[in-house]
């Protein structure tokens, strides 16, 4: 009998409490429950931290016991395959020097110092092989509390700069090392309990990294990598990376004619074509109109602001240094910005009259362009630019209309989402870090309304939601929408901010029905998020095969020959009244050419025409992705496409 002080209470995350003795590791918990469980853990979890699974616990601990389908499970897998990445270079490799080896979203990567030696795509198969050799192995990750001076005597010994410059960083007494068969790191963990667990490797890429990121550092190799603990895994993986670079938004925009860049006119900057311009006007409309119904008023606001006004909103003091400069004007007193932020220019409308309890809420809504600078390595298409539109709006209201004016905008994004096919979606609701206080603007009373009012609306709605601290906007909290495609991405689209700051900043008021002085709530929104993003997002998730209403061409009339041009033209005009958009192909091709063009096109419909429907005043009808569905009349034609697009 182990007497009740030897005895620990762990709590379980569905709440079960279970009693073991003091000491006991995260394996021991997972070995009582199931010998499934105790064979696929990797990590325990435990009051919040992640530990090694082979670790005691000496005190009352509400534990997570972490495996391959956890993301904290993922992350442990990866980092200790780094060490494993390590392992292998420094066999193959003598003289190697480390810098970091972290986790990231889809595997992992370690910065290495190869000392002169090459370092290439056609050196990763050894890589991959020792790897596999080692694991083999199943050597056990060992955890070893270090003296400051004893790690830097050991790596003093070794050779290893950037490990000596890690180490200046860290007080004595919080120094860990791991050792795996022949290889030993400075690291906190944790690691997997041994290399046996990973079974497939495949190395993704190499580039150049400067230490620390600065580049008057000397420049790194950074191997990217991933492994899983199946092979089917890793080649299921694969193969959705091969499907991601078919639906590649830069490559596809390209053939669809959709958007463009340009050196002269600037990086990160996109020029819309016309397709993409009229792909880009059918979301906007949808979604005016659904702000029209909502009771959203638009508005347009400069591409400039003066400087003061940012400082006004705090914007200046937080972003300055990263944004693009300040604007000069013969007048030596003034100074511009390319607009950043919207709100701050929202908030001097609503100042522009005097405001009744009775006005609100005020709804104000702009597609409004804004300019953040990225570094140059840091864009990416259309999902990292320097110039972008947010579908921006912002809903002054009194303090008790807040919950319900949040939970309204949820409904927006869930239309948003329901109407272009997008049904794997969770809500992140992000908070202050209470840890770092300085990172935020405003008073506690104000942050934890905010919270608040947003944690509810999410509950009282339905929505399935995390909580991540330290994610929100340095003015407030923030639902954060996260929303996974067809190759189960997490992309983050839709967010509605609340916010007590700014209209204390800008000395927003409103006379309440007590006759006095009151502060507004500010609530951000922006269902699609940035135009750019939402459109690259979409591309990928549809492959280019848009929905009927918002595709660009929706018909292509594909006359037979040029004797039935103007017959197709009279359809093609015909057409248009019914606000269906396409063109007529007059190219001097076969018609099966004219089909794969189209078909490879994305076109949704092709209308071939000749000497029988022209006869009749028919068309044939191809649907991509479907074929022939059969000569109709225009009138049925008509019917069947509206139909298709109020789907």
């Amino acid at each position: 009998m182990i007497a009740q002080d030897e005895q620990i209470r762990v709590t379980l995350p569905d709440g079960s409490v279970r009693q073991y003795p003091k000491g006991s590791t995260g394996l021991d918990i997972a070995t009582q429950i199931s010998e499934g469980l105790a064979r696929n853990v990797l990590a325990a979890k435990v009051n919040g931290v992640i530990q090694d699974i082979t670790r005691p616990i000496d005190t009352d601990a509400n534990v997570q016991l972490l495996t391959w389908n956890d993301a904290e499970g993922k992350a442990t897998f990866w980092h200790s395959s780094a060490h494993l990445l390590a392992e292998a270079l420094e066999s193959l490799y003598p003289g190697v020097q480390f810098g970091i080896g972290p986790a990231v979203e889809t595997g992992f990567y370690y910065d290495v110092d190869l000392n002169g030696q090459p370092f290439s795509q056609e050196d990763f198969k050894k890589v991959e092989d020792k790897m596999i050799e080692l694991a083999r192995r199943k050597e056990s990750y060992i955890r070893k509390p270090m003296s400051k001076a004893d790690a830097i005597a050991y790596f003093e010994e070794k050779g290893d700069p950037y490990k000596l410059d890690l180490l200046e960083g860290l007080a004595d007494g919080t120094i860990t090392f791991y050792t795996q068969g022949n290889f030993t790191d400075l690291c906190r963990g944790p690691h997997i309990p041994n290399t046996g667990f990973i079974k497939a490797v495949k190395l993704m890429n190499v580039a150049g990294a400067y230490w620390r990121g600065n580049e008057k550092n000397k420049q790194l190799t950074r191997i990217y990598a991933v492994t899983y603990p199946k092979q089917k895994e890793l080649d299921d993986y694969l193969f959705l990376l091969e499907e991601a670079k078919k639906r590649d938004h830069r490559k596809l925009g390209k053939e669809l004619e959709l958007f463009a860049f340009s050196e002269k006119v600037g990086a990160g900057l996109p020029l819309w074509l016309p397709k993409g311009t009229m792909l880009r006007e059918r979301l906007e409309n949808f979604l005016r109109r659904a702000q029209l119904r909502a009771g959203y008023l638009q508005v347009v606001t400069p591409h400039i602001g003066s400087k003061q006004l940012y400082v006004t909103s705090g914007h200046w003091d937080k972003y300055g240094e990263d944004s693009f400069q300040p604007i000069k004007t013969p007048d030596p007193n003034e100074e511009f910005l390319l607009k950043p932020m919207n709100c701050p220019h929202h908030c001097e409308i609503y100042k522009t009259k005097p405001r009744s309890y009775r006005d609100l809420p005020l709804r104000l809504a702009e597609f409004g362009t804004v300019y953040r600078y990225e570094q140059s390595g840091e864009l990416h298409g259309l999902t990292r630019v320097r110039g972008f539109t947010q579908d921006d709006a912002h809903i002054f209201c009194r303090p008790d209309q807040v919950k319900d004016e949040f939970m309204k905008v949820i409904d927006l994004v869930l239309l948003v989402f329901r109407s272009l096919g997008f049904s794997d979606y969770s809500a992140q609701i992000s908070l202050r870090d209470p840890q770092k206080e300085g990172k935020y603007i405003g008073s506690d009373e104000l942050w934890e309304k905010a919270e608040s009012a947003i944690i509810e609306a999410a509950a009282e709605k339905g929505l399935p939601t995390v909580t991540e601290l330290g994610e929100a906007a340095f003015y407030g909290p923030k639902l954060d929408f996260m929303v996974r495609d067809a190759l189960g991405r997490k992309w983050q689209l839709g967010t509605i901010q609340v916010d007590y700051n700014l209209p204390n900043r800008f000395e927003l008021e409103y006379i309440g029905a007590d006759n006095q002085k009151h502060r507004p709530v500010m609530i951000h929104r922006a269902p699609f998020g940035s135009m750019e993003r939402f459109i690259a997002i979409l591309i990928e998730q549809t492959a280019g095969n848009f929905p009927l209403w918002l595709s660009p061409d929706q018909i292509a009339i594909l006359p037979i020959s040029e004797k039935y041009e103007d017959y197709a033209n009279d359809l093609f005009f015909n057409l248009q009244e019914h606000d269906i958009r396409g063109f007529v192909d007059l190219r001097d091709e076969k018609i099966g050419r004219k089909i794969r063009d189209a078909e490879v096109n994305k076109v949704p419909y092709m209308l071939i025409v000749g000497e029988k429907e022209a006869a009749e005043g028919k068309l044939s009808v191809r649907r991509k992705g479907q074929g022939d569905l059969g000569m109709m009349s225009v009138d049925d034609f008509v019917k069947a496409f509206q139909a298709e697009v109020k789907m």
